[in-house]
């Protein structure tokens, strides 16, 4: 089996576009769409439903996917074992424009020099992902087990920073002309957040968030994804969500959304990076130490009840 076409089937599926992953393996579309068809004559199965957004797995697809990232993680890890050093650091960000992204483009804008392999893995489970860095398959990953004690052996967990929320409302909502917020003058709204997953990291800060300050945060409905939202809050005057402060977030100039920090205390929403406990990627030093860089959020400081973790550079 081609293990280029299992390389472009996986990144398709986790980009979600041809595109865009022929232009991160560095061949074009129709390459990428050969590749696949390939695969998908050899096992006799469709793999991906097109659509107008892109690709979507199909069931075939889905059950296949983590075979097919076991065999090109095996093959690269073959690769590297002869090329010490050389390859690029393969870091789980939860979404591209999530603040773990733009951090990490800021980092690489600042070293322009360093090879980053950014990669989002499409699984609501943190402990999935903590497997997949403890296998190797990845180098570190931006998320939380929020009982460290359930971590496999061999991953550690660190504190990496803070993302502050935000209230994010249309022009009509009648906080719009708010420039800042306190967490009980935002009782009684109707804060929507759709997609949160049960039992996930951000499932449980909600919850604790809700619980502190008596909100409202509805997450019925199903999730059409960001932008239906951004749609639904500037066309409607008593809808709201949060947001973070280090995300980045585009909607046309017409839906003139507020973006409006929350203070006294900021409710900060705590990142963690999980790598490997023992011989970690070479360039994941430098990385740790730019973390621990960043400036903390304002005080006073909400955060969840989650166990404190050491800051990432005093980790090391």
């Amino acid at each position: 089996m081609d293990t280029e076409a299992l390389r472009s089937f996986v990144r398709a599926a986790e980009l979600g576009q041809l595109r865009h992953a022929a232009d991160e393996l560095g061949v074009t579309q129709q390459a990428v769409s050969k590749r696949v068809a390939a695969l998908e004559r050899e096992l006799a199965v469709r793999l991906f439903t097109r659509t107008a957004r892109g690709v979507e797995l199909t069931l075939d697809g889905q059950a296949f996917l983590a075979h097919a990232r076991d065999v090109v993680a095996t093959a690269d890890r073959a690769v590297a074992a002869v090329r010490s050093g050389s390859r690029a650091l393969r870091i789980d960000v939860l979404g591209l424009r999530s603040a773990q992204a733009v951090i990490l483009h800021d980092y690489w804008r600042s070293r322009p020099g360093v090879d980053l392999d950014v990669v989002t893995f499409r699984v609501d489970d943190p402990h999935l992902v903590a497997a997949a860095v403890r296998a190797g398959d990845l180098d570190a990953a931006f998320r939380t087990v929020t009982d460290p004690a359930t971590l496999p052996p061999g991953v550690r967990m660190v504190h990496a920073f803070d993302n502050p929320l935000e209230l994010l409302v249309g022009p009509r909502h009648p906080l719009a002309a708010a420039r800042t917020l306190s967490p009980p003058d935002l009782r009684k709204l109707r804060i929507w957040v759709p997609g949160i997953v049960p039992r996930s990291e951000w499932s449980e800060f909600y919850d604790e968030v809700a619980t502190a300050f008596d909100l409202r945060i509805d997450a019925t409905g199903p999730n059409f994804g960001v932008e239906v939202l951004l749609d639904a809050l500037a066309d409607t005057a008593d809808l709201a969500t949060f947001v973070g402060a280090r995300d980045r977030h585009l909607w046309p100039a017409g839906h003139d959304l507020r973006r409006i920090p929350i203070i006294n205390p900021t409710l900060a929403y705590p990142i963690s990076l999980m790598l490997a406990a023992t011989a970690p990627h070479p360039a994941l030093g430098p990385l740790v130490d730019h973390l621990a860089g960043l400036p903390p959020p304002p005080g006073p400081v909400w955060r969840p009840s989650w166990p404190r973790l050491s800051p990432a550079a005093a980790s090391r």
